[in-house]
């Protein structure tokens, strides 16, 4: 079976979204500064609900953040 990898524009749509710090937006969400950083370089993969929560603070349509690459 392919590896199938998940990549995002989570730092993009941050910072688009008036410059709102990797921390800010963790609290937001419910999960820690250093785990929203893992989560844009692509390093951990956030729970389904992780990544609602971030397209709803962001106000961005969930593909628009989170793909599959294959």
């Amino acid at each position: 079976m392919e590896e199938v990898l998940t990549r995002n524009r989570v730092k993009i749509a941050r910072i688009e979204k008036g410059n709102l710090t990797q921390g800010e937006l963790a609290k937001l969400v419910g999960v820690t500064r250093q785990t929203m950083n893992l989560i844009e370089a692509n390093k951990y993969n956030p729970t389904i609900r992780v990544c609602l929560l971030i397209s709803k603070y962001l106000e961005r349509p969930l593909d628009d953040l989170f793909w599959l690459e294959e």
